[in-house]
This record gives structure tokens, sequence and C-alpha cells, in this order.
């Protein structure tokens, strides 16, 4: 079975982290040669040797990490390697128009012609590369994960965009994990498992559960497990802590056995109030103790204090690119695996296979680099760091970004698992802090919740006491009303 998009029609293209998505798309927009296979563009034959023909031939792809020269202006970038030439000269006035053109049509005051890439918001940027495909005539778009990073307000625009674009005639296929943007954007879906496709369908026609059974090749019964959950004594606290910009003020107590989970929107302080508990951003005043210790610590005694972060941004923080699964899974902890301090990667290699089959890590094995593997693979590694290490306290940063919906099943398996615990086998519940922008996963996950608004801690809130509205009211600093 084949994939078919048509002029002025959204296909929505899903499935599991490593299923092919992204690599099927790398070989329509020239990155990747295929082995076999037959493509066509408008009916005729189409084999691009690289991205730059593909472009030309009007096919445009936009990554989920987008590929812009941040230290130019937003036209050097939309007309970056097609620049308008005579005799070598470039003919900036036809660059310039030529980038009005194409920036007209987001109504974006962000978006001048001389600006720089490197000073626009993420969902600005992401509107270069848009616009940058509209200026060489694009037929069809391929947006990979283009909301996993943005704003609900961008998230909101970037629909209307697409819209637009859709009404012109233009073929856009969009890859995403989140199922509801798929039923709100698309016309038609199609999912991958493991390379190949295994249904296709009007998105009018079939159901979000239809599309999840399809990608993970059963059903999800339980998205968000809970079982009977104790909480004990206070293994985190945090009395008015301040960083020099964010937080502003943040207060709470972590037991052990809870989830707490923290809301809020894009640029509340979330993230910083994580990084400056795991001593990554400096304290302005405030008190924190973690378990017998009091006061900020720098990373390494976190660790050794019984506190881990997973961050947001796995790529650049989380891991160690440059190495294998087994050194990242181990990094933390290499005690144990040698004697007089030496490493043996025979007795790290047993350590990593433990978590490979646990959380069902696809790779060739533990000496894979990371770097090779999918997005979701690529989190659960940085997750089986924390394990390896056996901390007490979890401080997770959006831990199902940009991951698929069996694999944040996994994740929030493991989250109840350690929240839980097991007395009987010796294993103590955990605590887990739990940053999400995602409110149906914090409203699944945790016990109680508390939401960020401008750098300010609100109280926290039984879980069962609150619903999404009520959160998103919070967030953006506004009250209920009865």
């Amino acid at each position: 079975m084949g994939i078919k998009v048509a002029a002025g029609e959204v296909l929505a293209l899903v499935g599991e982290n490593g299923a092919g998505k992204s690599t099927l798309m790398k070989v329509c927009s020239g990155a990747v040669k295929p082995d076999a296979g037959q493509m066509w563009l408008g009916g005729a034959p189409f084999r691009p040797g690289n991205p730059l023909e593909a472009r030309r031939a009007g096919v445009a792809m936009i990554y989920q990490e987008l590929s812009l020269a941040p230290h130019l202006s937003v036209q050097e970038n939309i007309m970056l390697g097609m620049e308008p030439a005579k005799l070598g000269v470039v003919r900036w006035g036809q660059v310039r128009q030529r980038a009005l053109d194409a920036i007209r049509e987001f109504d974006n005051p962000e978006l001048t012609p001389d600006a720089r890439v490197s000073r626009l918001s993420v969902g600005s940027q992401q509107l270069v590369e848009i616009a940058r495909a509209l200026a060489i005539g694009c037929r069809v778009l391929v947006l990979d994960e283009p909301t996993s990073s943005l704003t609900q307000q961008d998230v909101e625009r970037l629909f209307e965009i697409i819209g637009r674009l859709k009404q012109q005639g233009k073929a856009i296929v969009y890859i995403s994990h989140f199922i509801e943007e798929v039923k709100r954007v698309a016309d038609r879906v199609t999912v991958l498992r493991d390379g190949r496709v295994v249904g296709s369908s009007a998105v009018a026609a079939i159901t979000a559960d239809k599309i999840v059974a399809l990608m993970v090749g059963r059903q999800v019964d339980e998205l968000y497990p809970r079982s009977d959950r104790a909480a004990g004594e206070v293994v985190l606290e945090i009395e008015d802590l301040a960083g020099p910009e964010n937080p502003k003020s943040a207060s709470l107590q972590l037991r052990r056995g809870e989830v707490l989970g923290i809301a809020g929107l894009v640029g509340a302080g979330r993230t910083e109030l994580l990084r400056s508990l795991f001593g990554l951003e400096p304290v302005k005043k405030g008190r924190i103790r973690l378990g017998v210790y009091t006061g900020p610590a720098s990373p390494v005694k976190r660790w050794m204090q019984g506190a881990g972060l997973l961050s947001e941004d796995r790529k650049e923080e989380g891991l160690a690119l440059s190495l294998s699964v087994a050194d990242n899974v181990t990094l933390s902890k290499l005690k144990g695996f040698g004697p007089l301090g030496l490493v043996l990667p025979g007795r790290q290699d047993r350590a990593t296979r433990r978590w490979l089959e646990q959380l069902d890590i696809r790779c060739r094995g533990p000496r894979q680099p990371v770097a090779s593997l999918s997005g979701g693979n690529q989190q659960k590694v940085a997750l089986a760091r924390l394990l390896q290490h056996d901390v007490d306290v979890f401080l997770l940063d959006e831990p199902t970004r940009g991951i698929d919906v069996a694999a944040k099943a996994l994740v929030y398996k493991l989250i109840n698992t350690l929240a839980t615990g097991s007395p009987g086998e010796g294993r103590e519940p955990k605590a887990i802090l739990m940053v999400s922008s995602y409110l149906p996963e914090l409203m699944g996950v945790c016990d109680r919740v508390a939401v960020m608004c401008r750098g300010t801690l609100g109280p926290t809130h039984q879980i069962d006491e609150v619903n999404e509205h009520m959160l998103m009211l919070e967030a953006t600093g506004q009250e209920a009303t009865a």
C-alpha cells in the first residue's frame, strides 16, 4: 500500500517513534535516497538527488528541529541557496521583494526582512521555514511535529496558516503524535507501523482509539494507569524560592509516593524551577530542603543526594549524543562496573540490557550510538539513567514531549510504578515532580497539581478538585466565575 496526498488536502501521517514517518518524508524531500519503489509528483516520476532538487521541484520539508541560520536575517534565510543573482552578484532587491511576498501571508509583526532569526520566537522561526517553502513555490509541504515546541497561541496561528495553504491548493503532509491535532487539522490519516502502511482513512470516519490501535498493533486500554498510592514523608520542600528572573516565588512540599504536577504556559517559569532545584540555575532567595540536605547544591551533589532531572531538551542537555546507549544509561553512576575505578564494558552492557528490556528501548544493543535512535527511544534512555542511578526524587520536565502514544503509555505506567513502589520486593515509593504543558496527562497521572503563572507558583490542588478549564484559567492569570 502506498501513500497519496492530493492538492488542497491535509494528510496526517502518524505512527510510533521509529515507525518510519520521518525517514519516508526525508526520501520524498531528497535527504535520503530510496532503496526501491517509485514516487510521482503531479503525475510525473519524481526522484530527487538532494533537498535542493526536491525544493526546486516544489517539495519542501520543515523538520521538528528547525534548520535555519540564526545569525542571518529573515530574508537571507528565506532565499538561502536560491538567491536570484546575475554574474555571481546577488540581486538584493529581488531577495527582499520575494521575502516580503512570502511573509505577507502570515500577518506577524515579528517577521520583517531585516530581522535577525536568532531574535525571533520559536513560533516565528517556524513561520520563516514555511515562508522559505512558499518563496520557492512549493506544491507539497511536509510538517514534521510542527507544534512540539509552540505555545498554544502559535499553534492556533499555525492551524490558520495550514487552512489558508490548503485553500490555495497546496498538498500538506502533517506528521504528529497528537491525535487531537490530527482530528482537527487533517482530511485523511495514514498510519505507519514498522515501516509499513497499516491503515488509511478519512479523519471523519475513524476514531482516536482506532488510530492508536493501528499505531501500536493492539488496544491501549488504559493510558493513565493509577494504582493505590499512599503519600508518605516530605522528601522535598521549597519555600519562597526565587531565581534571578524565574521563578519569582515558589513554595511546595513533595511527598514520597505521590506525583505532583506543575501546569502553566510556556515561559511561566516551570523549567527554571526544576533547574533551580537541581542546581543548574542560581537561587536568589528562598529555602530548599531535599531529604536531610538543606540549601542549593550543584547537579553532582543533587545526584548524590538522591535527585535526578529529566531535561525537556534531551538533545542539548539530556543526552551525550556522541556516546553509546550504555554510556548514557550509566554516565551518572559508574561505580561498581569494574575494579580500581575501571569501567568494564561487559558489566555496563549487562546493566543497560535490563533497562532496554523493561522500557522497550528499540535499538541494536547497548553499544549503538544514542544519536541514531528515534526521539521516543532517546527519551527512554534518558529515563533509564535516572532508574539506573536509583534516585528517590524524580524531576521530570515535559517527559512525554515528542514521543508517540505507545511510548507515552509506557512512561505513564513507569511513573505509576515508581510512585506506588513495591515494599514486598524492597522497592520504596518514589516522589515525582512533573512539569507538563499537556493538561490531560497532568489530570491523568498526578495526585496533586499546582499552576505557575508569570513566575509565581500557586497553591497545590488535589487532582479531583480541579479540571482542565480551571487550570487554564489559573495559568492565564484569570479567576473562575461561578
